[in-house]
């Protein structure tokens, strides 16, 4: 298991999303299921890309700007 940070490039904005997966695959599957989930229509996604990828340990996290 790992721990991702995720940028999410939608029409005029950004968006990051964190979330635990098995791999590199089920991580970009997932976020694909998030903003499907998120909005009432599913935006346009430009782009999913991995900024950062860590195993989860106690304390582990993502600081967001």
């Amino acid at each position: 298991m790992f721990l991702y940070k995720i940028e999410i490039e939608l029409p005029g904005k950004l968006a990051h999303l964190i979330l635990l997966a098995d791999n590199d695959e089920k991580a970009f599957s997932y976020a694909e299921s998030h903003v499907a989930r998120h909005f009432v229509k599913t935006p346009e996604i430009r782009s999913i890309a991995i900024v950062e990828k860590k195993r989860p340990e106690l304390g582990s996290g993502f600081l967001i700007e």
